[in-house]
C-alpha cells in the first residue's frame, strides 16, 4: 500500500485508476497497486516506481505545463531494477546485477561510461549529480561539480561519466546521500562525511564554506549515526536509539527547531527526543520521520502545498504527527517514507506477525565485508567447484582496503560507534581467530597472498579521509605474519613503505592506536618486524651483494622503531629486549673480517673487499639510528672496532701522574680531535716501551687518585662508598672538564675504571631525567624519608616541613617565590620531585656541565646514545658478577699445556682455594682491571701456556691486553701457590722498580 499527500498530482499515480483511490482526512491519499512497489522515489521533475523489477515513471507538472504525465514504463531490455532515485532532471535506475542506468528528462536511459562493470549497491542523486557505491565500499560521482559536490578536486569541472572519489578510498561507507548541491557519505561505524554547497550550514561543519572534498563533520562523531538524508539545503542524521539530528537552512521550518533560523551545526530536533525514530527522510524544504514502534509519521517544514498533511498548509517548525487511518496501524508497517519537493510517500506493507522482523520494501545494501562465516564458508567449500566463486570473493575483499576496514567491528556494546582517533573500533579476538583458521588452508592464503601482494598494497592511499581508513594497518601485521618466509618479507616491507609514506597526522593516529593495541596483538607486530629485520641482516651479513636490501631493511627498522617509541612513551609491557634485533652481530663479524682481510689482499682483489665494506658499513650506518636494536655485545664490539686515525699518546711520570696528564690536556692544540684517536700512554722512565699495559694501569691509578676524597673532586655519602659533585666547588672548575675528558677517554678506549657515581651520572650523560629512585643510590635513608613523605596517609603538615633543602652543609628554599612554603598534601609531590632535582640537578650544574663538556670532548656523542644508562655505567666501571666458573669454562692452553696437564689441573685447584679477595687480584693480575667487563665473565678469554726457559723460582707471568697467563712448570702444588700469590701481590706496573 502507498499514501500520497502533497502538491496536486495524477490521481492514483497512474498505479490505479482514479476511482480506485482511497481518500483519507487532511489531503492523505491511498492506493494498492495490484503489482507491490518495491521501490519508489520523488524528484523534481518525475517521480519513479520499481514494480516487479519494472520501471515507471509519472512526469510532475510544471510551471510551463500545469498538467501531470502518464505513467509510462521505461524500456530497458533484459535489465531487471532494483533501485529508482529521482534527481532534478531525470533519475539513476540500478538494476539486481549491479548495473547504472541514466534516465534524462526525456525518459531515455543509457548505461553509466566510467564504472567498469564494477557492481553497484546503492545510488543517490542530488539536482544536478549523482553518486554510487560499488559492493568493494568505492564512491562514484558524475555531474555538475559547481560547488564541490562531487567531492573531487577544486577545479574539477564536473563529468558526465562516473568519476572515483579517491579521498573515500578505505572508508567503509554505509550510506551515500545527495542533495541539492551538496553529498554526504556515512560510515559503518557511524562517522560522517560532507561535501559540496553549504551556503546554509547544510554540511554540519559550522560555518557556510563549501567544502570539495569529503570532510568529517567532527560533531555526529560518536553519535551513532545510521542514516542521513539530504534535503534542498538542509540535511538530517538519525542516530541508533532514535534520535534525530538536522542541519542547514530552516527558512522554511525543515530543521524542527521551532525557528525559522539556520543551524550550522548539528543539532537535536527535542520534539522527537524519546520518540525512537526508525526513518528519516527530506525533501526539498520538509522532512518527514516514522517511529516504528508507534507507526506513528511525524512532518515539519514547508507545507503550503500539503505536503505536511496540514490543514493549513503553512510552514511548521516544530514536528507534527501525519493523521493516518487507524486499520493501517493494525494491518501494516511503514517500510519507507520518500519526501519530494512538494510532495510525500509513505510505502506500507503488511504485517506478518509481532514475532517477525517488519519486512522492507527493498532494504539498502552494503559493502562486502570479510568476516567469520564467510571464511567458514570459504572453508567448506575450497575443495568444490565453488572455488571460482570463492576466488571472487577473496579478490574483492582483499584488494579493498575499504571492505577490510569495515570488517570485524566491535559489535558488542556498539563499541565501534566510539571509533576515534583513540580508539579504532576492532575485535582482535575476532580477527585473530578468523585469520587463524584462514591460514590453515594452503590454497585460500595462496589466493590471499597474491590479491594483497599485487592489488591491496599499492592501492594504499597515504592521505586517508577518516581514521577509520587506517584499521587495515593493524589488519595486515597480523594477517601477513601468517604467511610463508619469503612472501613474509616482501609484503612487510611494502606495508612498511606505506606506512612511511602516511600523512603525519594519519601516521600518528596510527601510533596511537598502537599504543592501545592488547599486550598479545603488540607484541605479534613487534615480532613480524623485528624477524624481518632480523632475516634482511642475515642475507645482507652473509649472502652476495645486493643494494636493494639495506633499503628494504631500513623501510621495516624505521616502523620498528617507531612502535618502539610508541611502547616507551606509553609505558607498555613490551620489554626494550624485544626490539633487540641479534643479527647485527652478524653483521658487526662480517664487517670487521673484510676489513682484516682487506690488509691482506692482493692488489686485484681490493676492489671487491672495499664494495663489501660499503655495502655492509652502509647497512650498519642506517642501523646506527636505532640504539635499541642493538645488543649489549653488538654495541661493545661496536665500540672497540671503530676505525680511528691513530694514536694520542699521553707521556707521564709514574710519581706525577695526575699533574703531567692534566697539564699534557691542557696544552694539547685545540684542533686535536681526541674522539678519533686510542690512547697511547709512555712514561717518561721508558719511553720506548709501549705497551696496553701502560694505558690500564694508567686508568688505574689516575682514577684512584681523581676519586680519593683527598682530591677534593667529590663529596661522599655517609658509608663514602659513593661520590656525588659537590655544591660548592673547593677546586678549580677546570679540573673538572680534565676529569670529565679522562672518563671520556676511557670510555673511547674501553678501559674500566674506578668510578664510584651512581646511576644518576649517566642518566645525566644521556640526557635521562634522575628520579627518586636514582638518589636512593647515594643516599638510601634521605630517599626513605622522601618516600615516607609521599605516602604518608594522615595530613602532612603535621610534619611542619616547608619547601627547604638542606644539602653539602647547606639550606636552600626550594620556592624562592614563596620563602617558607609549608609541605601539604596537594604538593607534597611538588617538594620531593623540586627536592630530587635540587641534589641531582641544580646544585651540581656548575661542576657536571664542565664535566659533561670533557667528556664529549673525548669521545663520540652518538658512539654514547647507544648505551642505556645502565650499560654507560657498565662500560665505563665494569660490573662485579664474578663467575669463576665462567672464567675456568672460557679458559684455553697453548704449547704443551691441555686441560687434564697436571700443572692445569694443580692450578685450577690452586684458584679454588684463594679467597675472593685473591681471585679479584688474580682478575686485576690478568686483564688490568679490577672489574668483570660488561659483558660479564664471558668475555675474559683467559690464554694459559708454559712460561718458557722457566724455573722454579720464577713467578707466574701476564700479559694483559691478550689475557696470557704464563706459567712455569712448577713441580708441586704447594710452589704454584706460593708463587701464583706472590705474583698477584707483587708491586706492578708504576710501582716496579
Amino acid at each position: 500500500m502507498l499514501c500520497y499527500w502533497g502538491a496536486q498530482i495524477r490521481e492514483g499515480l497512474g498505479l490505479v485508476q482514479p476511482d480506485k483511490v482511497k481518500h483519507v482526512n487532511c489531503g492523505i491519499r491511498s492506493v494498492c497497486p495490484k503489482t507491490a512497489v518495491q521501490d519508489m522515489s520523488a524528484g523534481r521533475s518525475f517521480v519513479g516506481f520499481v514494480r516487479d523489477g519494472k520501471v515507471s515513471v509519472l512526469r510532475l507538472r510544471s510551471e510551463e505545463d500545469n498538467h501531470d504525465g502518464k505513467l509510462k514504463q521505461l524500456q530497458l531490455k533484459n535489465d531487471r531494477i532494483r533501485l529508482i532515485v529521482c534527481g532534478g532532471d531525470g533519475a539513476v535506475l540500478l538494476s539486481d546485477s549491479g548495473k547504472v542506468l541514466i534516465m534524462d528528462k526525456s525518459t531515455v536511459c543509457r548505461p553509466l561510461k566510467g564504472l567498469d562493470n564494477r557492481q553497484v549497491i546503492q545510488i543517490a542523486c542530488g539536482d544536478h549529480h549523482s553518486m554510487a557505491l560499488t559492493h568493494d565500499g568505492q564512491v562514484f560521482v558524475w555531474g555538475d561539480n559547481s560547488h564541490g559536490q562531487l567531492g573531487l578536486e577544486k577545479d574539477h569541472p564536473g563529468s558526465p561519466s562516473a568519476q572515483h572519489v579517491k579521498s573515500l578510498s578505505g572508508v567503509p561507507l554505509a550510506q551515500i546521500s545527495a542533495g541539492g548541491d551538496h553529498s554526504f557519505g556515512l560510515s559503518l561505524s557511524g562517522v560522517v562525511f560532507g561535501w559540496g554547497k553549504n551556503s546554509a550550514g547544510q554540511l554540519g561543519l559550522g560555518d557556510t564554506t563549501d567544502r570539495h572534498v569529503p570532510t568529517v563533520v567532527k560533531s555526529l562523531n560518536r553519535k551513532k549515526t545510521v542514516s542521513i538524508s539530504c534535503g534542498g539545503e538542509h540535511t538530517a542524521t538519525l542516530s541508533k536509539g532514535g534520535t534525530v539530528f538536522t542541519f542547514g537552512s530552516g527558512v522554511s521550518g525543515q530543521l524542527g527547531h521551532n525557528s525559522i533560523r539556520d543551524e550550522h551545526h548539528p543539532r537535536v530536533v527535542a520534539e522527537l527526543w524519546g520518540s525512537e525514530v526508525s526513518q528519516v527522510t527530506c525533501g526539498r524544504h520538509h522532512t518527514l520521520v516514522s517511529v516504528a514502534s508507534s507507526k506513528r509519521i511525524y512532518s515539519f517544514g514547508c507545507g503550503i502545498q500539503g505536503q505536511l498533511e496540514n490543514e493549513e498548509m503553512i510552514k511548521k517548525s516544530v514536528s507534527f504527527s501525519v493523521f493516518l487511518p487507524t486499520e493501517y496501524n493494525h494491518e501494516y508497517v511503514i517500510a519507507k517514507l520518500i519526501a519530494g519537493k512538494n510532495h510525500s510517500f509513505a510505502l506500507f506493507v503488511k504485517e506478518l506477525g509481532k514475532d517477525l522482523e517488519p519486512p522492507k520494501s527493498n532494504p539498502i545494501r552494503g559493502i562486502l565485508t570479510l568476516n567469520d562465516r564467510m571464511i567458514d564458508c570459504w572453508l567448506s567449500q575450497s575443495d568444490t567447484c565453488s572455488w571460482k566463486a570463492i576466488k571472487r570473493e577473496i579478490n574483492t575483499v582483499f584488494s579493498s582496503t575499504a571492505s577490510l576496514n569495515g570488517s570485524f567491528l566491535k559489535l558488542s556494546r556498539d563499541d565501534h560507534y566510539q571509533t576515534s582517533e583513540d580508539h579504532c573500533g576492532l575485535d582482535f579476538h575476532l580477527v585473530k581467530t578468523s585469520f587463524a583458521k584462514l591460514s590453515e588452508n594452503t590454497s585460500l592464503i595462496s589466493e590471499v597472498v597474491k590479491v594483497v601482494q599485487q592489488r591491496l598494497l599499492p592501492s594504499l592511499n597515504p592521505n586517508p579521509t577518516g581514521v577509520e581508513a587506517l584499521r587495515v594497518y593493524l589488519l595486515l601485521p597480523e594477517l601477513i605474519r601468517r604467511f610463508q618466509e619469503q612472501q613474509r618479507t616482501e609484503l612487510t616491507e611494502a606495508l612498511a613503505s606505506k606506512i612511511l609514506q602516511l600523512d603525519p597526522d594519519a601516521r600518528a593516529v596510527l601510533e596511537t592506536y598502537w599504543s592501545r593495541l592488547p599486550e598479545d596483538w603488540l607484541k605479534n607486530v613487534v615480532d613480524l618486524f623485528n624477524k624481518e629485520s632480523a632475516m634482511l641482516i642475515e642475507k645482507i651479513a652473509f649472502e652476495g651483494i645486493n643494494w636493494d636490501m639495506p633499503g628494504c631493511l631500513e623501510k621495516i627498522v624505521q616502523i620498528l622503531h617507531m612502535v618502539y617509541k610508541v611502547c616507551c612513551n606509553t609505558n607498555r609491557n613490551i620489554t626494550k629486549s624485544d626490539f633487540i634485533i641479534h643479527e647485527i652481530n652478524y653483521l658487526l663479524l662480517m664487517l670487521h673480517a673484510a676489513e682484516e682481510d682487506l690488509k691482506d689482499c692482493c692488489w686485484g682483489d681490493i676492489g671487491l673487499y672495499v664494495e663489501f665494506i660499503q655495502y655492509h658499513d652502509t647497512t650498519l650506518n642506517n642501523l646506527k639510528s636505532y640504539p635499541h636494536m642493538f645488543n649489549l655485545e653488538a654495541k661493545c664490539r661496536l665500540l672497540e672496532n671503530r676505525e680511528q686515525l691513530g694514536c694520542f699518546e699521553l707521556v707521564v711520570r709514574r710519581t706525577a701522574l695526575l699533574e703531567d696528564c692534566f697539564h699534557q690536556l691542557r696544552t694539547t692544540d685545540p684542533s686535536v680531535d681526541l674522539r678519533r684517536y686510542w690512547l697511547s700512554v709512555l712514561y717518561k722512565e721508558n719511553v720506548s716501551k709501549r705497551t696496553d699495559v701502560n694505558k690500564k694501569d694508567f686508568f688505574l691509578n689516575v682514577f684512584k687518585e681523581l676519586c680519593a676524597p683527598e682530591s677534593q673532586l667529590l663529596m661522599y655519602n655517609d658509608s663514602n662508598t659513593m661520590g656525588w659533585f659537590p655544591t660548592k666547588l673547593s677546586v678549580e672548575k677546570e679540573k673538572y672538564f680534565l676529569f670529565g675528558i679522562l672518563c671520556g677517554l676511557a670510555f673511547n678506549n674501553t678501559s674500566v675504571v674506578h668510578l664510584p657515581f651512581p646511576l644518576a651520572l649517566f642518566k645525566k650523560l644521556l640526557n635521562v631525567k634522575p628520579s627518586l629512585d636514582d638518589l636512593i643510590e647515594f643516599s638510601p635513608v634521605l630517599s626513605k624519608s622522601l618516600q615516607y613523605i609521599l605516602d604518608y596517609s594522615d595530613d602532612v603538615e603535621e610534619m611542619d616541613m616547608n619547601f627547604t633543602v638542606t644539602w653539602d652543609k647547606t639550606e636552600v628554599e626550594l620556592d624562592p617565590a614563596e620563602p617558607g612554603k609549608m609541605v601539604t598534601n596537594y604538593n607534597r609531590t611538588e617538594f620531593v620531585d623540586k627536592y630530587v632535582d635540587y641534589i641531582l640537578n641544580k646544585s651540581v650544574e656548575e661542576a657536571f656541565e664542565e664535566f659533561k663538556r670533557g667528556f664529549f670532548k673525548a669521545c663520540n656523542g652518538w658512539m654514547v646514545e647507544m648505551f642505556e644508562p645502565e650499560e654507560l655505567r657498565g662500560v665505563l666501571v665494569g660490573n662485579e658478577e664474578y663467575d669463576w666458573d665462567i672464567l675456568k669454562q672460557n679458559t684455553s692452553y697453548e704449547g704443551s699445556f691441555y686441560a687434564e696437564h697436571p700443572t692445569v689441573i694443580s692450578f685450577w685447584e690452586v684458584f679454588k682455594e684463594l679467597t675472593p679477595t685473591e681471585k679479584k687480584a688474580f682478575l686485576l693480575f690478568l686483564t688490568g682491571f679490577e672489574k668483570v667487563p660488561i659483558l660479564g665473565m664471558s668475555a675474559v678469554k683467559m690464554r694459559v701456556t708454559p712460561l718458557l726457559k722457566s724455573t722454579q723460582d720464577h713467578l707466574p707471568q701476564a700479559l694483559t691486553c691478550h689475557a696470557l697467563l704464563g706459567l712455569p712448570v712448577y713441580q708441586n702444588k704447594e710452589t704454584l701457590k706460593t708463587k701464583l700469590i706472590e705474583a698477584i701481590n707483587h708491586k706492578r706496573g708504576f710501582w716496579e722498580e
